[in-house]
This record gives structure tokens, sequence and C-alpha cells, in this order.
């Protein structure tokens, strides 16, 4: 199980970087894409109704394809740059944040896992969720670079790990027992202030997503910024975990030998990408 999880990292770390490193953006693009539609078709099976669950594979087809027109006329293979803005609608991430706020966090928190899940309105939030942070992503690589999407994952990777660590050492209260029995209070903390040093620290290295907030915002301000996206991370592992609990199963899919589901990988990067790019001001261009 090691050996397979630890091939899996390789593989995944080494088509990543392949696509960051390609001199065209397309690679990374279609990685994103590829990446949107499996997680969508993952979160959906947990939320559809049973006699919807049939349907996933084909809704997250379709957003796929929906998303692969809404790029193509947005930058168009023959444009190095695209001529507008807005791949999507300035209003989707705001309204997805607000989601996050309204329907995940009161869910999280209540660690209801014998709740009814609320079919409809937490698919449709899902394409919501999904679309919006695949949009946020493109626009950062396309407008910033490839070490300003990187530097924002890795927001998410310090949080993680340092979550871990000082959980592991220090944790002694339970965040959310119900829903992630092993998280605790001490470690969301460590967490959230790994990712604010982290990018209050990239802040002084060009192009990366600290520099870009730091650009907007005066460095204190870009720590407690970086704070909240670290805490929002939180609630995207947390929330897909409630998922799991309440459709009885431990991995979103087994697309991804050893690590689970796309969207196990990402869960975290959800609520935090459309939060972060409205923080760049890009959005409302």
């Amino acid at each position: 199980m090691l050996m397979q999880r630890v091939l899996t990292a390789v593989v995944l770390l080494a088509v990543l970087l392949g696509a960051l490193l390609a001199s065209s953006p397309w690679p990374l693009i279609a990685l994103l894409l590829v990446m949107a539609g499996c997680a969508l078709w993952e979160w959906l099976r947990l939320t559809l109704s049973a006699s919807w669950r049939p349907a996933a594979p084909w809704i997250a087809v379709f957003a796929s394809l929906v998303m692969a027109w809404l790029i193509w006329t947005w930058m168009p293979s023959t444009a190095a740059v695209p001529a507008v803005p807005n791949l999507i609608h300035p209003l989707i991430m705001p309204v997805v944040a607000i989601l996050w706020l309204i329907l995940a966090v009161p869910q999280v928190f209540q660690g209801r896992t014998d709740t009814p899940r609320m079919h409809a309105a937490l698919s449709i939030f899902g394409v919501l969720a999904v679309v919006s942070t695949w949009a946020a992503l493109v626009l950062i690589f396309v407008e910033y670079g490839a070490w300003c999407l990187v530097s924002l994952m890795a927001l998410i990777w310090f949080a993680d790990i340092a979550a871990y660590f000082t959980g592991r050492a220090f944790g002694k209260r339970k965040l959310a027992p119900r829903v992630s029995p092993g998280k605790t209070w001490e470690g969301a903390i460590g967490g959230v202030v790994a990712a604010a040093i982290w990018t209050t620290a990239t802040a002084f290295m060009p192009g990366s997503f600290g520099e870009l907030l730091a650009q907007r915002w005066s460095l204190p301000v870009v720590f407690l910024l970086a704070a909240a996206l670290g805490a929002i991370s939180i609630i995207g592992d947390l929330f897909e975990s409630l998922l799991k609990r309440r459709a009885g199963v431990k991995d979103s899919s087994n697309l991804l030998p050893g690590h689970g589901g796309v969207f196990d990988r990402i869960d975290a990067l959800l609520p935090v990408a459309p939060v972060a790019i409205m923080l760049t001001g890009m959005v409302f261009q």
C-alpha cells in the first residue's frame, strides 16, 4: 500500500511538473480541466440521491465540455494572452464563497453525519465550487505564471503538514470529532500560522502569490489574509470528510491508487482558490 501511494505521488508530481514547465499553457490547462471533471464526478457521487447517482458522470462530462468551451473562447490557441480578464462571470466566485460560509461551515461544526444530504443543494453547490476553483487556478496560472500558482498551493500544503505535526505534538481539543476525530484545535492553529508565515515570507519573492497580495495589501494584512486562507482550507478538508461519512465511503473514488480520489487531494483547495483570486482583485477587473 505504501509503495503504491509513493508511486502514484511520483507520477502525479511528474505530470504536474511537466505541465508547469511546458512552453505552452495548454498542458496545464488541460490537466486542470481533467482534474475538475474528475473531482466534480466524485463530489456528485457523494451528494446525489441514489436515483440520480448514475447521472453523476454525465453531469461531470457536460460540465467539463462547458469548461473546455469557456477556455477555448476565452483564450484561443492562437493567442498568447486572453483578450478579457474574466473566464467566468465575476459574480460566481463571490457566490461560491458565500455558499461555503452558509452551507459548508455550519454543517461541519454541527457534525450531523446522519442528517439528510440536501441532495440538490449540495450537488449544485458542487458544480459551482469546482467550476469556480478551476477558473481561479487557470486565471492565476495564465495571468501570473507557474510560480504564483505553486506558491498558492504551497500555502495549503504548509497548512496541512503543520496541522498534522502540531496536532500530534500538542493536540488535545477536538476540532470536529464527529467529522474527523483526528483533527484538533491546536493542529488547526498550527496550520493557520504556517500558512500565514509562508505567504508573508514569500511576499518578498518575485512572482509569488504572497508578492501578488503584497502589491495590494500591507504585510500585516497579508499575514491575516493568508491565515484566513489557511483556516478556509481546513473547512474544505472537513467538509469533504463530512460528505464521505454521510455517503458511508472512505475515499471519494479509487482514481488515484493509494490516495483515493481527486476530490480527496484537492478538497482543501476548493474553497481557497476562489477567495484567493478575489483577494488579488483580478475577478472584478
